[in-house]
């Protein structure tokens, strides 16, 4: 190499014009920025779902429907935990007062398989005086979604196509459009003093159900 090229490349070394080329930095700047702006908006959307949440834990459209549905909750080996026993118990409310003639309570089994959500309150509501031909337990479940949708498959076998959704009020955003994507016309009847007493307990429960909302949008 002549001494006239060698110099070339030390100038040009030195002034940057081969590393700071623009190309060489848009790829990653561009990503930055879309990044930047998926997050951005995942936040947003957080945000606005969680303030949707708040205002339909605040509201209750109980009236006549086609069937009662309990949504699952934890029970401990045969026994409904008090968060089931509570939506149980309004759930029996509500038969009382003529509001459906069925009451169809869901949710699998989680560590110990001799038990399910949906038979343990089944067999609560028998105890509690509901005829055993006025009842349905959905065994199979481990979520809303998939809660809703065995729900729709035997609303749909019994000619039904509304429900009285009972659960906690805080789940009541996502109960609603998870029923609704099933064709499902869905009321909402949240069980008693389950809105969280406290701010943070509020905040917290409304973000929490605004992400598992957003999973359940991104089939995750």
């Amino acid at each position: 190499m002549n001494p006239t090229m060698r110099l070339a490349r030390r100038h040009a070394a030195a002034d940057g014009s081969e590393a700071e080329r623009p190309g060489n930095r848009a790829g990653p700047h561009w990503l930055r920025y879309t990044v930047g702006l998926l997050c951005l908006g995942g936040l947003g959307f957080m945000g606005v779902t969680a303030v949707a949440v708040v205002r339909q834990a605040n509201r209750d459209d109980t009236r006549a429907a086609g069937a009662i549905v309990v949504l699952g909750a934890a029970e401990y080996a045969g026994r409904p935990s008090p968060v089931l026993r509570a939506r149980l118990d309004h759930a029996y409310e509500l038969f009382q007062r003529g509001l459906a003639p069925l009451v169809i309570t869901t949710g699998g089994a989680a560590r110990d398989p001799r038990f399910t959500e949906g038979g343990v309150g089944r067999d609560y509501l028998i105890a509690r005086g509901i005829p055993d031909l006025n009842l349905i337990a959905e065994t199979q479940s481990e979520d809303t979604a998939q809660s809703a949708a065995r729900t729709a498959t035997i609303l749909r076998a019994n000619g039904l196509q509304t429900c009285l959704a009972v659960s906690d009020a805080y789940h009541m955003f996502r109960v609603k459009r998870i029923f609704a994507a099933e064709g499902i016309t869905v009321y909402v009847s949240p069980r008693p003093d389950s809105i969280p007493k406290t701010s943070a307990a509020r905040a917290s429960t409304a973000l929490r159900e605004a992400f598992s909302y957003l999973l359940w949008l991104l089939h995750l």
